[in-house]
């Protein structure tokens, strides 16, 4: 049996597009003698829909989505994911499901029993888990069908009290399906392969394992779809971050008709659990996430252009360099915006960055604006000393000014805010905070500095001394960030115990971090959620990211 995966980038809601990506994959299945055709999880409308699920019409659109697909399984077996109906009066309206088509019929519908509901996760929000497993027989074979999250629960601690293969198991299949949603994070591609081999090894059956590929808002689909033999060596691998198919020969002894990449002997065997941040982990898969993720957000959204604040520090260097490679540096335009308190080597570094990228600049100085807005408030101010109010009086007026310009010429602002900042409130609401899309926010500062040296791993992009001197906002005289945080060798590391690893203050002491440093920067995180809550989507890359995949209260008294 010839068996191919299409590993496919979809935008939630484009009916016609994805419909039009399946069927040109299926018509290319046929073509090479292809017996079955795998895709992923939900393709026919995208995932996650979340509540665009709740709209009849919604749901009807994917239903004329599977009807006009299934005109095409005439002689080839084609598996597609999408919601489904729950005919019952019982549960939810809807199950997450595969529609197996064969000879122009629906000849399978396979639910989903396992649904997630947590980091980014809400899938029992809109379905109703499967009470029923059966295999599919399909010329001569029986296929175990199951979708993304019903093969992870295997190890010493499953998650749920149902494991859908095993029950799968007891009908005898000979080879297992996956059809799966599975977003990226810089730990997901060991644990992908992680989970894979143990279900080949726990069923002693070869696996087909097809997901999604493309950025849906802050998550990103990585793809990196599988194929393990019945031995749970690796036989394919599907690249990462882009669309591609395979097609492989399956013999009736369950053996692939394909080279061992990788034996099992060097596969994972659990999840990469990182104790603590190590920066440059899979840096190359964070920088071409960010990349993917700029990319589909602008390309499904309708936009072109970008525009972002140079201050010739290193967060906007790399938030500019990626960009350019994203979207192209002729359509990313930065806007440097000196105050009176900026260097001439911060406006020197900003000139020499955007210089090698060949993106276009503006140098809009605020003294004149920014000199306006305290004459305007000094009879409000009067004698009170310069403070915090002033500062952020700089960051807002340059906020106002890249809007306006993104505004007058049809760009979008893409904020250069890192997690480190976001998780301590060393930002300005309205300000630095602005944004229609966060680059970095899931990045700590000392990831940020490991994708600069990424960046100039061939040549000098982002300029030396860029990446050298002290970060600094530059809103006083003197100023450096050390002023107002710990130094982010630390702060980093107790960041990612207490967002990342869920640790709480004690346990963090535990560690050997300074008592007052960890109470200080949890108060910190705590205080400032009401930051977060108001900021624009933030591309995820982390295992736990500001936004929907962390809900905390804003008004909470826990560690504050």
């Amino acid at each position: 049996m010839k068996i191919a995966l299409a590993q496919q980038n979809y935008h939630i809601g484009n009916f016609e597009l994805n419909t039009q990506k399946i069927i040109t994959a299926i018509r290319a299945a046929k073509a090479a003698g292809a017996d079955l055709i795998l895709f992923s999880e939900m393709c026919v409308c995208g995932y996650p829909a979340r509540d665009f699920v709740e709209f009849n019409n919604f749901i009807a659109q994917c239903e004329a989505s599977v009807d006009r697909i299934r005109e095409e399984a005439d002689t080839i077996g084609v598996l597609i994911g999408g919601p489904s109906r729950n005919p019952s009066k019982l549960g939810k309206d809807l199950f997450n499901a595969a529609f197996f088509l064969y000879e122009q019929k629906i000849v399978a519908e396979i639910h989903k029993t396992l649904l997630p509901t947590y980091d980014v996760f809400d899938e029992y929000r809109y379905f109703e888990p499967s009470a029923d497993w059966k295999v599919v027989p399909f010329k001569g074979k029986k296929l175990a069908i199951t979708i993304c999250e019903d093969i992870w629960n295997l190890g010493d601690n499953p998650l749920y009290t149902i494991c859908p293969m095993d029950r799968l198991m007891e009908q005898q299949p000979d080879i297992m399906l996956n059809l799966s949603a599975s977003p990226f994070d810089y730990t997901h591609d060991e644990d992908r392969k992680a989970v894979i081999k143990a279900n080949v090894l726990k069923y002693r059956l070869p696996l087909f394992y097809c997901n999604a590929v493309g950025s849906q808002t802050e998550i990103v689909f990585d793809g990196a779809s599988l194929i393990f033999d019945a031995q749970a060596n690796l036989c394919a691998a599907l690249p990462m971050f882009t669309e591609a198919t395979a097609l492989l020969e399956l013999s009736d002894d369950g053996t692939i008709h394909a080279p061992i990449l990788e034996p099992a002997s060097r596969m994972p065997d659990k999840e990469l659990n990182p104790t603590i941040l190590e920066a440059a982990l899979n840096i190359d898969q964070i920088h071409q996430a960010l990349i993917l993720g700029i990319r589909d957000y602008f390309t499904k959204m309708g936009f072109t252009k970008a525009i972002l604040g140079s201050s010739g520090g290193i967060d906007s260097a790399v938030t500019l360099a990626i960009a350019c490679e994203a979207l192209g540096a002729e359509n990313v335009r930065a806007i440097l915006l000196p105050s009176p308190y900026s260097t001439e080597h911060s406006v020197a570094d900003a000139i020499a960055l955007s210089t090698h990228l060949h993106n276009p600049y503006d140098v809009v100085p605020i003294h004149e604006v920014y000199t306006a807005m305290l004459q305007t408030v000094q009879p409000l101010f009067g004698d009170l000393p310069f403070s915090l109010a002033e500062e952020n009086m700089q960051s807002r007026s340059r906020g106002n000014l890249l809007m306006a310009i993104a505004n007058k010429f049809g760009y979008i602002l893409l904020n250069t805010s890192n997690k480190s900042e976001l998780a301590t409130g060393y930002g300005t609401l309205y300000g630095d905070m602005a944004g229609g899309l966060s680059v970095l926010g899931d990045c700590y500062k000392l990831q940020v500095y490991a994708l600069a040296q990424y960046i100039n791993r061939n040549k000098e992009i982002i300029p030396r001394n860029i990446i050298e001197k002290a970060p600094s906002a530059e809103l006083r005289p003197g100023q450096k960030d050390s002023d107002s945080l710990p130094d982010y060798a630390l702060l980093d590391q107790i960041l990612y115990q207490y967002i990342e690893k869920r640790n709480g203050p004690e346990e963090i002491k535990q560690m050997g971090f300074d008592p007052a440093l960890v109470n200080r920067t949890l108060k910190m995180v705590n205080t400032n959620e009401y930051k977060r809550n108001q900021f624009c989507p933030i591309i995820r890359i982390s295992p736990k990211a500001f936004g929907i995949g962390r809900r905390v209260p804003i008004v909470g008294k826990y560690l504050s």
